[in-house]
């Protein structure tokens, strides 16, 4: 939990991009547990559409192959 303010439930716009980076670095870090890795995955995914909203992806790239084409991938999927 964030002490930033949510409306209505929803994340903020800097919370989403805070919880992306958290969440990702939870995937990426080799010592955590597959399961935790299993439970982040959708909450990063489910910050997204606001990320893109922001034009986050427009102004940064993900360097870890791996996360970029999930992300990719799930950008693509939710367009289509």
């Amino acid at each position: 939990m964030t002490d930033s303010p949510a409306v209505d439930g929803e994340v903020s716009d800097t919370d989403a991009l805070t919880d992306f980076v958290v969440n990702a670095q939870l995937m990426l870090d080799p010592i955590t547990p597959e399961s935790v890795r299993r439970q982040a995955e959708p909450r990063l995914l489910a910050l997204l559409p606001v990320l893109q909203a922001l034009g986050v992806f427009e102004l940064f790239a993900i360097r870890d192959p791996a996360l970029a084409a999930l992300v990719r991938d799930e950008l693509e999927a939710r367009q289509a």
